[in-house]
């Protein structure tokens, strides 16, 4: 019972907190990642069944609508047409005022998409398969690689650094994308890798490292204050096979989502 209350007594006077606070060794190395995405600019093409049912829907909206005020003063205007037609006399307008007609109007807008023409959904980047261009696959959501060198080995990952004393997570992955206007998307990681290092060079106090995910949008597409030291690429969510190993490509799908 001594023994119990003189350990109680230690404990109060702070030796457990300092216990608690001593450095502990860490087996597992901590990265934060970067998962920071491209969001798409066009929609994606319809499909024939999507073409089908946007037409339907059209229609019946059409059948289903009232006139707008435009319609409405074209269908006024062509009454007044008509009877000015049936009379020998127009006493509705002064004959001295010009009159700047919805049919007038029709026309002049008519002029004006002939002019137009639509930026092609094909880039350049894409005809020439420029996958460092952010000005490709319009339609699709792109993600950032860059090439790192890890161990003896240059390996295609998405971005990431090695956790500091004193870091949350999240500061530890933005320091991977410090180059970049994104936004973040919370606090709490999307995803974790883990893997040991080789036999040759593990042991009790570095077993292996962990990686956590997390994820941003990109808010610019300058980059050029953005100094990227390593190769880099943007990529699709179905070009990243070409480029990450296959157990590291199974833990960035499952929070992947590209619509």
């Amino acid at each position: 019972m001594e023994f119990l209350c003189r350990i109680k007594e230690l404990w109060t006077a702070g030796w457990g907190r300092r216990l608690c606070t001593a450095a502990a060794p860490r087996p597992w190395r901590l990265f934060g990642a970067m998962c920071l995405l491209r969001l798409p600019r066009i929609t994606q093409p319809l499909e024939k069944e999507e073409e089908e049912m946007a037409a339907l829907m059209g229609q019946i909206e059409l059948e289903k609508s009232h006139y707008s005020d435009h319609e409405i003063r074209k269908l006024e205007e062509e009454e007044q047409l008509r009877r000015r037609r049936e009379s020998s006399f127009d006493d509705d307008e002064a004959p001295s005022k010009t009159l700047v007609m919805a049919q007038d109007l029709e026309e002049k807008w008519e002029q004006k998409l002939l002019r137009f023409k639509a930026a092609p959904r094909i880039t350049d980047a894409d005809k020439n398969n420029n996958r460092t261009s952010l000005n490709r696959r319009l339609d699709s959501n792109l993600m950032l690689l860059v090439k790192q060198k890890i161990g003896n080995q240059e390996l295609w990952l998405l971005p990431q650094v090695e956790w500091q004393p004193g870091e949350t997570l999240r500061s530890t992955a933005e320091r991977a994308m410090a180059a970049f206007l994104a936004k973040i998307l919370g606090n709490a990681p999307y995803g974790i890798y883990k893997y040991k290092f080789p036999r040759a060079i593990r042991t009790e106090d570095n077993v292996g490292a962990k990686v956590f995910f997390f994820k941003a949008f990109l808010q610019s597409s300058d980059l050029s204050q953005a100094e990227l030291k390593e190769d880099y690429l943007w990529v699709t969510k179905d070009e990243l096979g070409d480029y990450l190993k296959s157990e590291y490509l199974k833990k960035v799908n499952r929070f992947l989502l590209d619509l």
